[in-house]
């Protein structure tokens, strides 16, 4: 390379003291000597001096494209996963968000129910009682004054399931309709005694137990029950329906309650 650059540098320069001198033009001598340049050109190329070009072939391994996906990705873990990070920790508080109102709206729908069954529920139990139960008729006006003697009057007529009927049919209309107990159309026996434990005195619910135990001997076991039995049911009647306004002491219900489920 180095020879090349002197010849042509020797060869310019000749040129410029050719072109010095006064000498006519010769189209044909300045065609000659581009031609001895070209051949002097040829001459250095085929110097065995001269480096050249020289061409080599390498094996590589080409890169799949996997390879090239780890790499851009090796590339970009440096600040990746801190916005990996800040995405995963939006979502989980977006998440824990959700929990919480989801939690906080149960929450208040769990107590409104409670203060309506409380509050609104009561007083409209209150404004529509039911007026059967079962198929027993409890309307005050379809009863008489004095149950319990309307009751042994029966009795004393040999209309044992009659008076039994009469003093139990007195017995949910005063729960419901004097003490405010939440019995329904299709509530048991059962269920009745549950419903006025709350609302009743420790021997008020003594007697009702009583009574209803009598009722379903009668009325479903087809059995007689004993007059001194059906005696105290009608001499108690009014006095402990009467008293039974105050709530429960505590005592277990499911003590008390001896009676089956079976439907009034």
């Amino acid at each position: 390379m180095r020879s090349r650059e002197l010849l042509l540098a020797g060869l310019i320069l000749a040129g410029a003291g050719v072109r010095a001198q006064p000498v006519p033009a010769q189209p044909a001598a300045s065609a000659i000597d581009a031609e001895a340049v070209w051949a002097a050109e040829k001459a250095v190329q085929a110097d065995p001096l001269w480096a050249g070009k020289e061409k080599k072939q390498v094996l590589r391994f080409k890169k799949s494209k996997d390879e090239d996906k780890a790499v851009k990705k090796e590339a970009s873990s440096d600040f990746g996963w801190w916005v990996d990070l800040i995405k995963n920790l939006s979502a989980g508080l977006r998440l824990a968000f959700w929990l919480v109102g989801a939690a906080l709206l149960i929450w208040v729908l769990l107590r409104l129910r409670d203060w309506l069954q409380g509050h609104e529920g009561g007083r409209a139990l209150k404004a529509t009682p039911p007026t059967h139960v079962g198929s027993l008729d409890i309307r005050p006006e379809s009863l008489p004054d004095d149950i319990g003697a309307a009751a042994r009057a029966l009795w004393q007529r040999g209309e044992q399931r009659a008076a039994l009927s009469l003093l139990y049919r007195g017995a949910l209309s005063r729960l419901v309709h004097t003490h405010g107990v939440p019995i329904r159309a299709a509530s048991t026996e059962r269920e009745s005694l549950v419903l006025a434990a709350p609302r009743m005195s420790p021997g008020a619910l003594d007697y009702l137990s009583r009574l209803v135990s009598g009722w379903q001997a009668v009325a479903y076991a087809q059995r007689l029950l004993p007059a001194d039995r059906f005696e105290a049911l009608c001499a108690d009647f009014d006095a402990r329906m009467a008293a039974g306004a105050s709530a429960a002491d505590g005592a277990s219900v499911a003590g008390v309650v001896a009676a089956d489920g079976s439907a009034a």
